[in-house]
């Protein structure tokens, strides 16, 4: 049985790996440098809050540069990450290793799978809430459902049934790109708002013209990249996020309260860089990407 290599301790990667090493299944974190592992290990392994219950689960770490082969590897981290911590794990891959690449946006995925065109890379998109409240510690938020797949490839890989196991809700399909350009298309419909207007996702209630102008420019990028699946019904969904998490505040705008660096270039970025691609123009699209490059840029953050 594979070892479950997670590289990327935020909310997502460890809520896996807790998950993972409840089941029984082999998991072993990759941490970015020695004073993260003996941080981690002093700390006595990684803490998930469920229902208000807190579980410690004293996951087996080491660091990237470790020399055992890896087989598997979920990358967990930040999509502006991803290609430099894939390639930072290169002369550790066997051959044919599997990578699980869990970002938000698109780009960084086509960007890993380049950098390393022996791995066998399967982008996955996942709705599940979680947050952490301290270091090595996550919150778990919100059932949610990944889905999993390599574009063009219906053939299900054997593992599946180990997330089964873990009760990870997730599900295989061979059109994960229209997965990835809904989940950016939403993400670019509300984070940037929420961002600028300093709101909660449910204050983007008062400003249902923006929302809607940005949803039918989305819906024709998307339609125009070929992903018709992923534009229906844009709109309503995104009307329906609002509502469904108006009390929370959304991981761009986390983000920049905490002075992070965003995925701007991977969100409206890439959208706005295939419009251009595309021939389309995307006026509404364009300016909330420089509004928010002003916003970022009047705080001392990133560009990109």
């Amino acid at each position: 049985m594979n070892t479950w290599y997670i590289l990327g301790a935020g909310s997502l990667g460890t809520l896996w790996a807790a998950r993972l090493a409840r089941a029984g299944l082999p998991v072993k974190l990759l941490l970015r440098d020695s004073t993260s592992l003996s941080r981690y290990r002093s700390g006595g392994g990684l803490s998930l809050v469920e229902n208000s219950q807190t579980s410690l689960y004293p996951i087996p770490a080491e660091t990237a540069q470790g020399s055992t082969p890896i087989g598997r590897v979920l990358l967990a981290c930040k999509a502006y990450d991803a290609e430099e911590a894939a390639a930072s794990l290169a002369p550790r891959l066997s051959p044919g290793a599997e990578i699980i690449l869990l970002q938000n946006g698109l780009g960084s995925q086509q960007a890993v799978a380049e950098r390393l065109p022996k791995a066998h890379c399967i982008f996955a998109s996942s709705t599940e809430g979680a947050f952490r409240d301290g270091p090595f510690r996550t919150v778990f938020a919100g059932q949610g459902h990944t889905w999993l797949g390599q574009p063009g490839q219906s053939a299900e890989p054997a593992w599946l049934n180990e997330l089964s196991q873990a009760g990870i809700p997730h599900q295989w399909t061979a059109n994960i790109l229209g997965k990835l350009w809904r989940k950016l298309a939403l993400n670019c419909a509300i984070n940037p708002l929420t961002v600028l207007h300093g709101c909660q996702n449910g204050g983007l209630r008062d400003f249902p013209e923006e929302v809607a102008t940005l949803c039918r420019e989305l819906s024709e990028l998307l339609l125009r990249a070929g992903q018709p699946e992923a534009a229906s019904g844009l709109h309503e969904q995104v009307q329906g996020v609002i509502e469904h998490t108006a009390a929370n505040y959304s991981s761009m705008y986390q983000d920049v309260q905490a002075g992070r660096r965003t995925e701007i270039s991977f969100l409206l970025g890439y959208a706005c860089h295939e419009g251009e691609r595309l021939g389309l123009s995307l006026p509404q699209l364009k300016s909330l990407q420089q509004r928010l490059l002003a916003a970022l840029q009047a705080r001392g953050l990133p560009l990109t």
